[in-house]
This record gives structure tokens, C-alpha cells and sequence, in this order.
């Protein structure tokens, strides 16, 4: 791990030595920046994003946290003693840093899986309805006459086919949350 300090890094990104601090942080599983601005956090996150093409996760507690958690991919809030600035520009929020580990593990685990599951159901959904539509041009003759109602086609997508997404997202649980936080190689699997 990295930790630098905002002194440090004013002297890196004054004397253009962004390479030279990329080439560290890329040897490194985790950087912290401490004792430094909220611009300086936002530019370091914002370097690393641009540079090296990753994905960026940033976690704050206050309001000197906000730009950062903003430039990041994904900005998860803490909720504390700072306020909730944090938390409201944030895209996930808890309550304290120790709930962290189920967020990532657990939970970033389901929802990818369910999300990957979704857009298959979908691709399957639409490829059914518009076979359907494909097929019964030949026997109308391709006049262009609608096999469908308006509203049968609006009840089709809002009543009869909503009950499947429902379902996934609510049950949908391919590995027990202990599984999951036992073996935290689990989560590469989605990948």
C-alpha cells in the first residue's frame, strides 16, 4: 500500500511527475491520500482513471470527501460524525467502514450476477415478441396490419413480463452471503 500526504502530492502534480506517481500506485494493491485537499483527492482519482483505463472505487465520510467520491466510478458514502454531504453524493451509502467488506463482496456479487441474468432475459424477451411480429408478416402478406393491440403490447411489457425482474431481484441468490464472504475469490468469478 501507498500512503501520501497532500504535501506530496501538490510537489507531484506541480512538478508534472504524474508518470513517475502512476508507475508507484500501479505497484501498489491500495492508495491512500491523507492530510490533503479535496481538489488533490479528485485529481488523483481522476489521473488514475484517465491513465491507466481502470475502474476507480472512492470512499469518504464528510464533505471534504465529495469531489472525489464524485470523480470516482463508484463513491461509496460513509454515514458519521461529518455529516451526510458524503453519503448524498455518493452512489452506495453505509453506516460504518467495517460494512464495507459485505457491500463489495455480497452484495456487488449479487447484483452483477443478477444484472448479467437481466440482460439475457431481456435479449430473450425481445428476440420472442419480435419473431412473433417477423412470422405474421408472411401470413398477413406484409400489408403492414398490426397482430397486436396497443394496448395488449403495453400489458404484455408491464404486466405479464414485469413478474420475472421482480422475482430475480428480490430472490435471486446464487451463492449464500457466508459462501460469499468465506471465499472472497467468489467475486472474480463474474468477472
Amino acid at each position: 500500500g501507498l500512503v501520501i500526504d497532500g504535501r506530496t502530492l501538490n510537489i507531484i502534480f506541480q512538478a508534472g511527475l504524474e508518470h513517475k506517481f502512476l508507475a508507484l500506485t500501479q505497484r501498489c494493491r491500495s492508495v491512500l491520500c491523507c492530510r490533503s485537499t479535496p481538489l488533490q483527492k479528485s485529481m488523483v482519482v481522476k489521473l488514475v482513471r484517465r491513465q491507466l483505463r481502470v475502474m476507480t472505487l472512492s470512499i469518504g465520510d464528510g464533505a471534504n470527501d465529495v469531489s472525489m467520491i464524485q470523480a470516482a466510478d463508484v463513491g461509496i458514502g460513509i454515514s458519521g460524525q461529518e455529516g451526510m454531504q458524503a453519503v448524498m453524493a455518493s452512489d452506495f451509502a453505509i453506516s460504518r467502514f467495517k460494512h464495507l467488506k459485505k457491500l463489495l463482496l455480497v452484495h456487488g456479487h449479487w447484483c452483477y450476477a443478477r444484472l448479467a441474468k437481466m440482460v439475457i432475459y431481456f435479449f430473450y424477451k425481445n428476440v420472442c415478441y419480435v419473431n412473433l411480429l417477423f412470422w405474421y408478416q408472411f401470413f398477413c402478406g406484409f400489408s403492414g396490419s398490426t397482430m397486436i393491440d396497443y394496448w395488449q403490447m403495453i400489458f404484455f411489457n408491464l404486466f405479464f413480463t414485469s413478474v420475472p425482474p421482480l422475482l430475480f431481484g428480490v430472490l435471486d441468490k446464487d451463492v449464500s452471503a457466508e459462501t460469499l464472504l468465506g471465499l472472497p475469490e467468489l467475486y472474480k468469478n463474474g468477472q
